[in-house]
């Protein structure tokens, strides 16, 4: 590590050498530590340096969402329309995973980037040429949402607490107090399943990813019976 840094400090400042100490920098302590200071001090340069090359901190997160779009894997080749954006979307949250402040930048931004432009472009193409009307498509897009990229709002969700300050051992999981428990069985009974030692009783407890997994196969599973029936947006008077 040591000597990536001094590596790093060797070679002569470009856009992207500032993007991916800037991609580093928010890996290791969160978005929130962000800032052109900060980033000028790990590259070993002054502030004013790195206006030569991003005018200023919103063009910085562009840029390094699209450094982060671009670890994604591109699509399956020749595989069925399932397979390749199910495939994708799984590379995309393995992705997401390594740098768990991205999904923050993309959700704050006002535009979409050159490369989330170019990954959403490719998956709607894929989803045309699996015999998709235009129409299915754009509903399948809105029904997938950010789940689309990778990455979705859970219920409890501690990885947005590492994306904003930097990786942090998970809380072990707690029983909710005796009083909340029995005023809300039904949501105590949950936890409880989620959280319990033993899996042979209880399942296998709440496992981020085999959710994600969960949900986005109901999602395609679903998406590909409305294809198969030709279906189409209905539109009723308001």
């Amino acid at each position: 590590m040591v000597e990536q840094a001094e590596t790093l400090r060797r070679t002569p400042l470009s856009r992207d050498r500032i993007l991916r100490a800037a991609v580093a920098l928010a890996d290791g302590a969160g978005i929130e530590s962000l800032s052109m200071r900060n980033l000028a001090q790990d590259l070993g340069v002054v502030p004013m340096a790195l206006y030569k090359h991003v005018t200023n901190k919103d063009e910085l997160l562009d840029g390094m969402i699209d450094v982060v779009v671009g670890e994604i894997d591109p699509l399956v080749p020749d595989a069925d329309w399932q397979h390749a954006v199910r495939e994708r979307i799984l590379s995309a949250r393995q992705v997401l995973l390594r740098h768990p402040w991205a999904p923050l930048a993309i959700e704050s931004r006002n535009m979409a980037t050159p490369a989330i432009l170019a990954y959403l472009d490719s998956m709607i193409g894929t989803l045309r040429a699996g015999g998709f009307s235009a129409d299915l498509a754009h509903h399948v897009m809105h029904a997938m949402g950010s789940r689309i990229l990778g990455f979705s709002q859970e219920l409890f969700d501690t990885s947005r607490r590492a994306g904003r300050s930097g990786a942090t051992d998970p809380d072990p999981p707690t029983a909710l107090p005796p009083e909340v428990a029995a005023r809300f069985p039904h949501v105590a009974e949950i936890a409880m399943a989620a959280s319990h030692e033993d899996a042979s009783v209880l399942g296998q407890g709440c496992d981020d990813q085999f959710e994600f997994e969960f949900a986005l196969d109901l999602l395609l599973d679903g998406i590909e019976r409305l294809r198969r029936q030709g279906w189409t947006s209905t539109r009723r008077p308001r």
